[in-house]
């Protein structure tokens, strides 16, 4: 699939007539970007739009340059804008320092590994170093300011779409693709389908009251609202000629129709389908304060001492994409990482391969701990997780793993942490779970890694890279969503946890890592399964609880043991 850069010249001209005599340097144009992907134009003007190719009062492009090719497929990609469109928001917007050509610079490097020209890219940090541009610095900034709406005027519309629904909120279905998509999401549990019209005034005092449900019930069932004025092929399917109109469905069956206002009737209908619908693990009912369905990943942020990594390097260091990553990191740590520009990322992954080659043992931490610390950036993570064969991330692994216990502890720790900070992706889970080999090294480096007796850091890192993958299991097993754990895998992994649980008699952090890795990994498994009679067998809730002498302010101890691992194995 072709990408293109599709370049416009925001002075129409006037920039290249005159910037000699206003700014003192010669500059073609005032340049505004956008990628052209699969006939469509993707835009950052307020929040990330998809238009179409020249839609936009702009009219048609100065340039249209190629960029290159992309064997991501459109839905992967659309999966990747709202991963960030919390970066490229109407807030957000600065037209010096994060503007249009610096979302198209890092979505160029999400689709083929490099950005946009440094021409381009630059022009605004050219005007700023001119004493023109310094001077009208205040006015610029206060003009754009003001238009809350962005340079193209479609910022009102970006601004609803830059914020993605969360799970718990009222669905908007006109065209019948996106009602069936709905419908499908929650085929296994329940939705209520709410038909209303804008002459309807019952409707519409409705609304807050719906939205209260979606809130209260919406983690469970899905609330959908679809106004039949504008989506007239979902009206004629259900025959809808009075609103307010309710549908029910259950696991994508109609379950029941209503006509009227009636609050009562509303809300008793969705409690039912939330009980229908929700199908209640009895772990569901367990005192587990330290296991909320909100948890976030592990991540490690931290950017190491780089000069100390420089000197270590040696000449390796002076490769250009070591230095542009060290430019980054340096300027992250100064400002909005999205205001300075990424390294080129297709380089970047082949320099970290070399690495791997070309360093010592014992050096080569140095160049994976500054790509663990780029890692962190959404917009960096989500090309690596979708980086063809999954080469970068696959090769550090496979380093660690192949060499065992011969690999270097400050080799294995940075691979840990590397692999935690892919997380920062919503795109990473798909990967991992998808490919069953990928998980396979995984699962080595850390079972291995639990063995490291003489690194509490290293069993830590272990820890929370499982507690990572635990926990996106249990999410994937809750929602009955997309591949996850095999149960063999999960018996693995189980098994190497209890034994690392009762080898650590030393870390506290390690032993809360564990602890919890082990509560998301069995939370909501089958009881009558193969992990449920492994933890049986292996008495792991004595085990826990053996912990408490040595571990006596650890409050997990109990809540695992004698909740999970106690009332939480008695089979139905």
């Amino acid at each position: 699939m072709e990408v293109h850069l599709l370049v416009y010249d925001l002075s129409r001209g006037l920039a290249k007539d005159m910037s000699m005599s206003v700014l003192g340097f010669q500059l073609d144009a005032v340049y505004h970007t956008s990628i052209e992907l699969c006939g469509r134009e993707f835009v950052y003007d307020g929040g990330i739009l998809e238009i179409n190719p020249g839609s936009s009062h702009l009219g048609r492009p100065m340039e249209r340059l190629r960029l290159g090719m992309t064997m991501l497929p459109m839905d992967i990609i659309r999966d990747y804008l709202t991963s960030v469109r919390s970066i490229y928001t109407a807030e957000a917007y600065d037209l010096f320092n994060h503007n249009c050509n610096n979302f198209t610079d890092s979505f160029s490097n999400f689709l083929v590994g490099q950005g946009i020209p440094e021409h381009i890219r630059s022009m605004p940090q050219a005007v700023l170093d001119s004493p023109m541009g310094r001077m009208m610095l205040p006015q610029l900034t206060r003009g754009m300011n003001a238009r809350r709406n962005g340079l193209l005027g479609l910022g009102e519309a970006a601004a609803s779409a830059a914020q993605p629904k969360r799970l718990n909120e009222v669905h908007n279905a006109i065209r019948i693709e996106d009602y069936h998509q709905l419908l499908a999401k929650s085929s296994q549990a329940a939705s209520v389908v709410f038909f209303t019209s804008p002459t309807c005034p019952p409707c519409k005092a409705l609304y807050p009251f719906y939205d209260q449900l979606a809130e209260r019930y919406g983690h469970h069932i899905a609330f959908i609202k679809v106004d039949i004025s504008l989506a007239h092929e979902i009206a004629a399917k259900y025959n809808i000629t009075a609103t307010p109109t309710f549908i029910t469905f259950f696991r994508g069956e109609q379950f029941k129709r209503w006509t009227g206002a009636d609050r009562n009737a509303l809300e008793s209908n969705a409690h039912l389908m939330t009980q229908m619908g929700a199908q209640l693990h009895s772990h569901d009912k367990l005192k587990l304060p330290n296991f909320p369905t909100n948890s976030q990943p592990v991540l490690y942020p931290k950017t190491p001492p780089l000069s100390k990594l420089h000197i270590k390097m040696g000449k390796f260091s002076l490769k250009p994409d070591i230095q542009a990553l060290t430019s980054f990191l340096e300027m992250r740590d100064k400002q909005r990482p999205a205001d300075y520009r990424m390294p080129g990322l297709l380089t970047l992954g082949q320099c970290t391969r070399t690495a791997l080659d070309e360093l010592a043992p014992d050096l080569v931490f140095t160049a994976i701990d500054l790509f663990r610390a780029a890692l962190t950036d959404p917009r960096i993570s989500a090309y690596y997780a979708e980086e063809r064969d999954f080469q970068t991330i696959d090769a550090i692994v496979k380093y660690v793993n192949k060499k065992g216990k011969s690999c270097p502890y400050s080799m294995r720790l940075v691979t840990l942490h590397t692999v935690c900070n892919m997380f920062s992706t919503p795109l990473f889970p798909n990967v991992v779970f998808g490919d069953a080999a990928i998980r396979k090294e995984f699962t080595t480096l850390i079972s291995s890694s639990f063995l490291d007796d003489n690194h509490t850091n290293t069993r830590v890192a272990a820890s929370s890279l499982l507690y990572n993958l635990a926990l996106e299991n249990r999410k994937r097993r809750k929602e009955q969503n997309g591949a996850r754990f095999s149960e063999e895998e999960e018996v693995e992994l189980a098994a190497s946890l209890v034994e690392a649980i009762t080898q650590e008699d030393e870390s506290a952090e390690a032993l809360r890592g564990m602890l919890l890795s082990l509560g998301h990994l069995i939370f909501g498994t089958d009881l009558n399964g193969e992990l449920a009679d492994l933890l049986r067998a292996l008495d792991a809730k004595d085990t826990i609880l053996s912990k408490k002498k040595a571990f006596p302010n650890e409050k997990l101890v109990k809540e695992v043991g004698e909740e999970l691992l106690g009332k939480g194995l008695n089979r139905p």
